[in-house]
C-alpha cells in the first residue's frame, strides 16, 4: 500500500482523499509523479483548481512549510498553476450522464 499521503508536510486528510479519487494512493506514488503531474490528475478527476492547494503541494513535496513560497518563486508557481489549470479540465458531463455520475452509476472523474 505504501506510506499515507498525509505524512507529507502540509497535506492532510482532505488532500489524501482527493488524491485517492485521482488514483494516487501513497506518498511514494505522489513523489514519483511530482507536483505538476499529480495536480493535473486532481484537476482531471474533478478537483476544483485552487492556487493555494497547488503551492501547498509543491512546498510539501519539498519538505517546506506551506507559507515559505514568496516573491519570484510564487510568481513562477502561479504561471505553472495557470498552465495546469488551462490544460487539465474535468470532463464536462451534462444531461443524463451528469445525473448518472452524481448517483454513482458511472465512474466518477
Amino acid at each position: 500500500m505504501g506510506t499515507p499521503i498525509s505524512t507529507i508536510r502540509n497535506l492532510g486528510p482532505a488532500m489524501e482523499e482527493a488524491f485517492d479519487r485521482a488514483g494516487i494512493h501513497s506518498a511514494e506514488e505522489l513523489r514519483a509523479l511530482g507536483p505538476d503531474a499529480a495536480y493535473a490528475r486532481l484537476l482531471q478527476t474533478g478537483t476544483r483548481p485552487h492556487f493555494i492547494g497547488y503551492y501547498v503541494l509543491v512546498m510539501g513535496l519539498q519538505g517546506r512549510p506551506w507559507n515559505d513560497c514568496q516573491g519570484k518563486e510564487k510568481e513562477a508557481l502561479r504561471a505553472r498553476f495557470d498552465a495546469l489549470k488551462a490544460g487539465n479540465k474535468a470532463p464536462d458531463r451534462t444531461g443524463i450522464e451528469k445525473i448518472l455520475n452524481e448517483i454513482g452509476v458511472i465512474e466518477r472523474n
